[in-house]
């Protein structure tokens, strides 16, 4: 786990927004190793974040997600379903979790995280699925068929809970996609992809579920419903640090505004400022003198924005509307 923080300036104070990483390498696991709950865990976390686990002893299987080191990327079939394609986590690290979620797999947020907006998640495919998608198998086809015309695809989809309720909004990502004109565009996800997850909004919880255009009528989807995860980055709220003089330093002009703004009463010669919007994100950075005092914001969003400028000795921020 990684905490990290990204400061935001109000009109009164200097807020810090936390952030957690949720990295799995918290377990410690050596390389080549699985939790996949034989040992009697069914719940795993890490950072702000919370995974469940189903372990069936009859047949040694498993359902939800597992906890991972496993490195191996040549293995193809059932007998190699902990692995991540790319043989590790993010950034070379050892661990990360994997799911099988042929109904869909809950990601619930914890403590600080619980409620706030989730920055996003990196995933990639697993080992099973990719190579299935590559060469086909007993049950899945080679995605594009025997010419590579086939418009195939294996869509993952993430929605939110709130407060009980899942939305209808969510964000889509192909961890393999082969409806291109052109073949040569056509791929399967064979690295650490992250995926921005700010515009769902706040949440209680993730679900994750997959689809594919490969099914049969009796057993539903073929293409292997496993994919891989690491570094769940959630927001965990604000807190104020400092109190601040939000005009003593500037002023902006027009406010509200539509394409730039302008900042009178600069006391400094030079100045570094800096848009946020309401999440906590940089949206632009710029660096200000007595000669050039006007910033462009034509490719903004409409809405409210945090204008944070800093000199050498002070700081201070006003709100900003983009209309």
């Amino acid at each position: 786990m990684k905490k990290i923080f990204t400061f935001l300036l109000t009109l009164s104070s200097l807020l810090v927004i936390a952030q957690t990483t949720s990295d799995f390498e918290n377990y410690g696991i050596p390389v080549d190793s699985v939790l996949n709950g034989s040992d009697g865990v069914h719940n795993f976390n890490s950072g702000n974040i919370s995974l469940f686990n189903e372990y069936f002893p009859s047949w040694g299987g498993w359902g939800g997600w597992v906890i991972s080191a496993s490195t191996d990327i040549s293995t193809a079939g059932y007998t190699n379903d902990f692995s991540s394609i790319t043989g590790g986590g993010v950034d070379n690290s050892l661990t990360y979790a994997v799911t099988y979620a042929p109904y869909g797999s809950i990601i619930k947020l914890e403590n600080d995280a619980q409620g706030e907006i989730v920055n996003g998640v990196y995933v990639t495919n697993g080992t099973y699925a990719f190579l299935s998608m590559t060469d086909g198998d007993g049950f899945a086809k080679k995605f594009g068929g025997a010419t590579g015309d086939d418009e195939d695809y294996f869509l993952l989809t993430i929605k939110k809970y709130l407060g009980g309720t899942l939305s209808s909004d969510s964000v889509n990502f192909y961890l393999a996609d082969y409806r291109f004109a052109d073949n040569s565009q056509d791929y399967i996800v064979d690295e650490w992809t992250w995926v921005d997850l700010t515009s769902l909004g706040q949440a209680d919880s993730l679900e994750f579920s997959l689809s594919s255009t490969d099914n049969s009528s009796n057993y539903g989807m073929n293409t292997p419903a496993y994919f891989a995860i690491d570094n769940v980055i959630t927001s965990d709220g604000l807190v104020a640090v400092e109190n601040v003089e939000p005009k003593s330093l500037f002023e902006i002009y027009p406010n509200p505004t539509t394409d730039f703004l302008i900042l009178k009463n600069l006391e400094q010669e030079r100045a570094e400022v800096s848009i946020f919007d309401m999440t906590g994100r940089l949206m632009s950075n710029n660096s200000l003198n007595n000669f050039k005092n006007e910033i462009n914001i034509h490719n903004l969003a409409k809405g409210t924005y945090l204008v944070k400028v800093q000199t050498e000795t002070k700081v201070a921020s006003q709100l900003l509307i983009k209309q």
